[in-house]
């Protein structure tokens, strides 16, 4: 018989996850069979862990994994899928914002034989400037990255025990797992879904995140920048040469003097604002390489409760 995990992500869910754990059990658990939960704790500054804990003593089917520190989401379900046990896994949001009946959908998706399923937002009833802007990121996406991002976007998916252990392998930092899930490629299936709006508690997802996470996306997936850079010089250098032919020619021609000051250190003060952007491109790209080749785990795990270890302190990522 399969068993299914279910990794939830938890960052400051303290109001969230026994709704959520209610909510799957009214809903799903029952009819999953053998199931996992595991609850990864990325370094709530509340009390998310306690409450992670009570419902583990209700659930024997529950784990509990707390991280030394704030890794961020990806590092987060990495740590999960790398604790879980099942045949499949599935991530799912703490947020409420998911309904715990696509988990079925995709469960029976993946017993048909497909390794990947992701749950595509065909309808988002959120806040129209925050729908436009995530929007705006998978356009990015599909345009620089992979054409093949839906256009509602996913952050929910189910992945084969055989996809879990190439993620394991990649083991990649700055990055997004939802971008790797699709690059490794595998058989692939869509359930699409309607995302509500939050109503409990209070989003952590900053524009900081938000914007490193584009940087992020677009750094580990594409060399478009190294392009666009390369164009932007180009473009310079014709557009210079240029400039200084028709001066040169109407000087010998005409006798025009050639213009003075202010004309000369608006080219020059923007020639150098497009080399700082451009050193600054390279220069994401170079501690990228810096930061991995340091080899640091992309997350520490701290402690571990089952019901099998009630806890069992680690330090390895």
């Amino acid at each position: 018989m399969s068993k299914i995990s279910i990794v939830v992500p938890v960052y400051y869910n303290e109001d969230t996850l026994e709704l959520l754990y209610e909510d799957m059990k009214n809903k799903i658990l029952d009819q999953l069979g053998d199931y996992e939960i595991v609850f990864v704790d990325d370094g709530s500054g509340d009390s998310s862990w306690e409450v992670m804990n009570r419902i583990r003593e209700k659930d024997e089917n529950v784990k509990c994994v707390k991280l030394s520190k704030n890794y961020g989401e990806h590092s987060a379900l990495l740590a999960g899928l790398s604790e879980c046990t099942g045949d499949c896994a599935v991530t799912k949001q703490a947020d409420l914002q998911e309904d715990s009946a696509i988990i079925l959908e995709m469960y029976e998706s993946w017993k048909k034989g497909n390794k990947v399923v992701l749950a595509i937002r065909q309808e988002r009833k959120e806040n129209p400037v925050k729908v436009f802007f995530a929007n705006c990121y998978y356009a990015i996406v599909r345009r620089m990255i992979n054409k093949n991002m839906p256009k509602g976007g996913c952050d929910c998916y189910l992945v084969d025990r055989k996809v879990i252990e190439v993620l394991e392998r990649l083991d990649e930092k700055n990055s997004s797992l939802t971008l790797q899930v699709m690059w490794v490629g595998f058989k692939t299936d869509m359930i699409y879904f309607v995302r509500q709006d939050r109503e409990i508690g209070k989003s952590r997802w900053t524009l900081s995140k938000k914007i490193k996470l584009v940087v992020d996306s677009v750094m580990s997936f594409s060399y478009a920048p190294m392009r666009i850079m390369m164009g932007a010089g180009v473009v310079f250098a014709i557009a210079a040469l240029g400039v200084m032919i028709a001066v040169l020619v109407e000087k010998f021609t005409v006798g025009t003097p050639v213009a003075g000051w202010a004309s000369l250190m608006c080219v020059v003060l923007l020639g150098f604002g497009v080399i700082m952007i451009m050193l600054g491109v390279l220069g994401e790209y170079i501690w990228r390489t810096l930061d991995a080749s340091r080899n640091r785990p992309p997350f520490i795990i701290e402690e571990v409760r089952d019901t099998k270890n009630a806890s069992v302190e680690k330090n390895e990522g």
